[in-house]
């Protein structure tokens, strides 16, 4: 089951407002634990959501890939044809700047993925997605 969080300031989402590149962070029995060493889980996900909308999940089935980021597209660019690009073994503060400001630019769809990020890249199983 996803926990919601609250959404960084200013990007609040109305009904009437077509809702925007979101994140996804994973944070369960992998991700986000002292299993993966030598990161600062509370402050990576302290600064994806100081300006970006996120949702923390449960574990989404991907463990061998921890930290998992999915970044998804804003309503306009999924209508477009963009999908949700899934980023693994996020785990240094250069990658979450990275993916901080590819959402910045419009994320998947609206703004090329940074070529950095393409090392992050994963296609998830059918049954994660």
């Amino acid at each position: 089951m996803a926990r919601q969080r609250p959404e960084a300031p200013g990007t609040e989402h109305t009904s009437a407002a077509p809702a925007p590149c979101r994140i996804v962070v994973c944070r369960d029995c992998c991700c986000g634990t002292p299993k993966v060493t030598g990161v600062d889980h509370d402050r990576q996900l302290a600064r994806l959501t100081e300006e970006i909308p996120v949702r923390v999940a449960d574990c989404l089935g991907v463990c061998e890939h921890a930290n998992v980021v999915v970044v998804q597209p804003s309503a306009a660019a999924r209508a477009a044809g963009a999908r949700p690009v899934w980023l693994g073994l996020v785990n240094d503060p250069d990658a979450t700047e990275d993916i901080a400001a590819w959402v910045r630019d419009g994320g998947p769809g609206a703004a090329a993925c940074p070529d950095i990020l393409d090392l992050y890249v994963f296609t998830p199983p059918r049954r994660a997605r």
